[in-house]
């Protein structure tokens, strides 16, 4: 299942980019992501980069090894998401100019499967992910965006 929202952001492309691929910063604008580390001397988002990143829903809290797939600044940021061997998802940030702004999508795309879809849910407290992803992205995509414009 695919969760993408969009909303216009009035800040130029290059900052908005910077804010969605800063790891730390991230930490702060998402509702259950809070953050990560850059891992195997990586110092920033580029393509093959891996980060470890941190996950916390309520009491539970989780982490994650992420590739980055895509790296364009000022236009796109996408990385797949891993639990062990398994795949989990590919999260991506689509930015577009648009007059003086930025029209900024958020996806998730659930690479999960049957067996991860039932751990998963014992493990992050979370019974339906599409709908969860769906709120936290839409947190997501206002805390950029009044970060950005401040």
């Amino acid at each position: 299942m695919d969760v993408s929202r969009t909303t216009f952001v009035d800040a130029p492309p290059e900052k908005v980019w910077a804010l969605v691929s800063d790891l730390p910063g991230m930490g702060a604008l998402s509702p259950e992501a809070k953050g990560g580390e850059w891992q195997d001397g990586a110092t920033g988002p580029s393509v093959g980069a891996t980060f470890k990143g941190r996950n916390q829903h309520g009491s539970k809290s989780w982490s994650t090894v992420s590739t980055v797939t895509a790296s364009e600044p000022g236009r796109l940021f996408t990385f797949d998401v891993k639990a062990g061997p398994l795949s989990v998802s590919t999260w991506s940030y689509v930015l577009e100019p648009e007059g003086t702004g930025t029209r900024l999508t958020e996806s998730w795309t659930d690479t999960r499967g049957a067996v991860l879809k039932k751990t998963g849910a014992i493990a992050t407290g979370v019974k339906d992910r599409n709908e969860h992803n769906a709120r936290g992205i839409d947190e997501t995509l206002a805390a950029v965006k009044a970060a950005a414009e401040a």
